[in-house]
């Protein structure tokens, strides 16, 4: 039975490592993983119905493996559409102007351009991200210049390449480099069809990994950052990329809550886009949070283009009503606090 008491501690041990306040990916790691640890717990609850044993370290097991699996399903329900969805979907037609984006981390040894092609020439996003595009991808995504005038290029062979294309007018576009010298991130004002415009943000900050950065500290300050900014103006905003977090960690939630922006998969699904090429290990990476500004008109993830994560697409309605029925999250006091230290703990490396 020691095995099956250290599987039961073990996923007590996965629900109570995302609160543990260190950046280090060995920890952080246990912000990813909920819907598997999920499904592990419940399993082990049947497993443990059927192997059940009246000693007092088994039982002590076994409670704090139902409650930490408790914990899990409360997590992950929110991605569910047993939840009230945060942001509305309007349905039948309307003379609202939308936007639809497309964003694709294309992964830069992939050669299946033909199939990000496709998936572009079928959904006709207004507007294309892509990242982890070196110069060969440049290369190819030439063929789109014609439909979509206006790009931002930004070919790298570090992995963190950004490549932007637009159908519609771009205003004071910047290309910025927030926390790490060599990981850009865009900000610019896409206008759209009835001249409103849209404060738009493109990130793809680095993960913490044994590849990668070994803390979460540089990629939470990023995040923090464009939240800050964010959170002092009153404009439309929309912001998207492979944010290499996932929807439901503390570090997201705490974005939300400083930059006040809403999450369209709430009460829909997860919209899982990593990794594609393992289904059992799979959660949602790549991101669109927007302003309470807009409402849903549509969300999919798209099929493999031979990349590990899969493209998604979202279409949104832009509506002056939308902020009257859409509530947005908070920050308190401790919030804000938090937020500024993990900034400062990043500068300060």
């Amino acid at each position: 039975m020691l095995w099956l008491i250290g599987l039961n501690f073990f996923i007590t041990l996965a629900a109570i490592m995302p609160f543990v306040k260190i950046s280090h990916w060995t920890v952080r790691f246990f912000d990813f993983p909920r819907v598997q640890f999920l499904v592990l717990g419940f399993s082990l609850i049947i497993i443990n119905i059927f192997l059940f044993d009246d000693s007092l370290v088994y039982i002590i097991s076994f409670i704090t493996m139902i409650l930490a699996t408790s914990y899990q399903l409360k997590k992950v329900m929110r991605y569910t559409r047993l939840r009230k969805v945060e942001v509305k979907k309007l349905k039948g037609e309307t003379d609202l102007p939308t936007i639809k984006i497309m964003v694709s981390n294309v992964l830069t040894p992939n050669r299946s351009f033909k199939k990000l092609l496709n998936h572009v020439n079928s959904e006709k996003p207004d507007v294309l991200l892509c990242v982890e595009t070196d110069q060969w991808w440049e290369d190819q995504l030439r063929v789109l210049e014609e439909d979509y005038p206006i790009q931002i290029k930004i070919p790298q062979d570090n992995l963190y390449g950004m490549h932007l294309y637009s159908k519609l007018e771009l205003k004071s576009t910047e290309i910025r480099f927030l926390v790490e010298e060599n990981i850009p991130s865009i900000r610019t004002k896409i206008v759209l069809e009835d001249d409103n415009e849209v404060l738009f943000y493109a990130l793809h900050p680095k993960p913490p990994s044994p590849t990668e950065n070994d803390t979460s500290t540089n990629r939470d300050a990023e995040l923090l950052v464009v939240a800050k900014e964010i959170s002092q103006v009153d404009e439309p905003v929309i912001v998207c990329g492979d944010l290499n977090d996932v929807a439901w960690s503390k570090s997201t939630e705490l974005f939300k809550k400083i930059s006040e922006l809403l999450d369209s998969r709430i009460g829909r699904g997860r919209f899982s886009t990593f990794h594609a090429q393992y289904p059992f290990l799979r959660w949602p990476l790549d991101h669109f949070f927007h302003s309470s500004h807009f409402m849903l008109k549509d969300m999919k993830v798209l099929s493999s283009i031979d990349s590990d994560h899969f493209p998604i697409v979202t279409q949104l309605y832009f509506s002056s009503q939308a902020k009257n029925v859409q509530k947005e999250p908070q920050a308190n006091q401790e919030d804000e606090k938090e937020a500024d230290e993990k900034i400062e703990e990043a500068f300060e490396e």
